[in-house]
């Protein structure tokens, strides 16, 4: 750790959140301003990459301004600018990414590129002061479902991941299917709370030889053909016990293999990140299955799962500690695999 405090201004703009927050030593939050687009990509049932980018560069400077005044500094009290640099929406990350260069440039500050699931994970030090590696970390998003060994900070072993579709992306499609709208996370758990998990049993996928591997496409399929059958036959479906039937058997599969790991690597703390991590079933099934366990498990608030800013200045915290500068030649990555960071970013 540094002797000295460490203050970043954070910028997230991977996909349909514009983001901004002033972090300090990785832990405390000054400011974490989030300018969402749900409203409008709720429209078209799905963001739209297009509309998303001019999104991101009408409210950029806006976010940025706020963060920094909220949290009474300046730019000359600032020690670095840490930026999403991928993976995402390329259109959008080019807009966080330009800004941060140009903000870091005007003002000749470092510049630290952050792998954005790297920002989820870091998530948790935000939640729990106390956090330190290591521990592991179950990521559920629209675009990701990793299971990972955090081993110390920013240095990831990569346990299992997707195969195909990522569990928000799952529920996503299988809301549009029953009508719940956009985004399906939010809309599936509400609608669950007043159906029966046990009315359909859907299949959980294994996959031989990657036993820690996600797969969730089968299961999304499952669905869509139950809702064509009933749609041809006039079969009556309850939508609420589609949706909770649905959002068990991800939520069994999440569950059992975050808890093999800890069993089959010994590792006693837990940690959830993503966006489904704010899935109320899978907060409370972890919480109740962690304590019977004897298992430390940690959550973070349903804000610090969503896209923001504050997660990218804790990860980018740890970075700058390491050494890890970004030059002018940054660029957004939209593939960018995690565990990529040290080779790919230049020191200066």
């Amino acid at each position: 750790m540094s002797d000295r405090d460490i203050t970043l201004l954070s910028i997230e703009s991977s996909c349909d959140e514009t983001a901004a927050a002033v972090v300090k030593n990785g832990r405390e939050v000054l400011s974490d301003i989030i300018s969402s687009q749900i409203s409008t990509h709720q429209t078209y049932g799905g963001v739209v990459p297009e509309i998303a980018s001019r999104m991101h560069t009408e409210a950029i400077v806006s976010c940025v301004r706020t963060a920094l005044s909220e949290a009474g500094i300046s730019a000359a009290g600032l020690d670095g600018v840490a930026v999403t640099g991928g993976p995402g929406l390329v259109g959008a990350l080019l807009v966080g990414v330009s800004f941060a260069k140009a903000f870091a440039f005007a003002n000749d500050l470092p510049l630290v590129n952050v792998h954005h699931i790297d920002g989820h994970i870091s998530a948790n030090y935000i939640e729990d002061p106390l956090l330190a590696p290591p521990f592991l970390c179950l990521v559920a998003s629209g675009g990701h479902s990793h299971l990972v060994l955090v081993k110390d900070y920013g240095v990831y072993e990569i346990l299992g991941q997707t195969r195909d579709d990522a569990a928000g992306e799952a529920f996503d499609k299988v809301a549009r299917a029953l009508g719940l709208g956009y985004p399906g996370g939010p809309a599936i758990d509400r609608a669950a709370a007043g159906g029966d998990p046990d009315a359909y049993r859907f299949p959980q996928a294994k996959i031989e030889g990657a036993s820690y591997d996600f797969s969730f496409s089968g299961l999304k399929s499952t669905v869509l053909n139950l809702l064509n059958q009933s749609r041809m036959t006039g079969e009556e479906i309850r939508i609420p016990d589609v949706a909770a039937s649905f959002q068990r058997a991800v939520v069994d599969v999440l569950e059992e293999h975050l808890l093999r790991a800890a069993e089959e690597t010994g590792v006693g703390v837990l940690s959830i990140a993503g966006g489904v991590a704010s899935n109320s079933c899978l907060r409370e099934r972890l919480r109740t299955s962690c304590a019977s366990r004897g298992l430390r498990f940690i959550c973070p608030k349903p804000v610090l799962c969503t896209d923001n800013a504050a997660m990218i200045g804790a990860a980018g915290y740890y970075a700058y500690l390491r050494g890890v500068r970004a030059d002018w030649s940054l660029n957004a990555e939209p593939n960018l695999p995690l565990g990529s960071r040290e080779r790919r970013y230049h020191a200066r």
